[in-house]
């Protein structure tokens, strides 16, 4: 029973140590540009779903979700408001920094809230993440979730 007791508290100290060493860089990339976004913001791709598998050769629709901020175009600089950027086969940017635009950053600074794509076959990531007027993250930053889908 004790030797049992002495791992499990090797096991928690372990995980202790792995979430303190984490958390610099969990806090780091948490912050954003200088323009305030609500606390509860978020993004989220509608469609496709999460796991989902869609056609190849043919344009597919992605739809962009956004709760408790507007969608304004580029250069629009009003409160609570940003346009959306789809991330593809890649991670998050610096959140201090404008974004990227290339083929893995995709702007959409007219203020769209969809977009028709087509990808090559193969295993592909989708994310979103919203700009301001400037294209650079807000602070906090609102992010979807990071979703994987199929092309076949």
């Amino acid at each position: 029973m004790k030797q049992r007791t002495a791992g499990a508290l090797w096991r928690a100290r372990s995980i202790l140590l792995a979430a303190a060493l984490a958390a610099p860089f969990s806090v780091s990339h948490a912050e954003g540009g200088p323009t305030p976004a609500p606390a509860n913001a978020h993004a989220y791709i509608g469609y496709p779903n999460d796991g989902q598998t869609v056609p190849a050769g043919k344009p597919f629709r992605v739809w962009f979700g956004l709760r408790f901020m507007g969608v304004a175009p580029r250069g629009v600089k009003f409160p609570n408001t940003g346009h959306h950027h789809l991330l593809i086969d890649t991670d998050l940017p610096p959140l201090d920094q404008e974004i990227p635009s290339d083929r893995n950053h995709l702007h959409y600074g007219a203020g769209e809230t969809e977009t028709m794509l087509e990808l090559p076959p193969g295993k592909h990531t989708l994310q979103l993440l919203l700009g301001d007027d400037r294209h650079i993250p807000h602070n906090p930053p609102v992010y979807s979730k990071k979703i994987t889908i199929y092309v076949r």
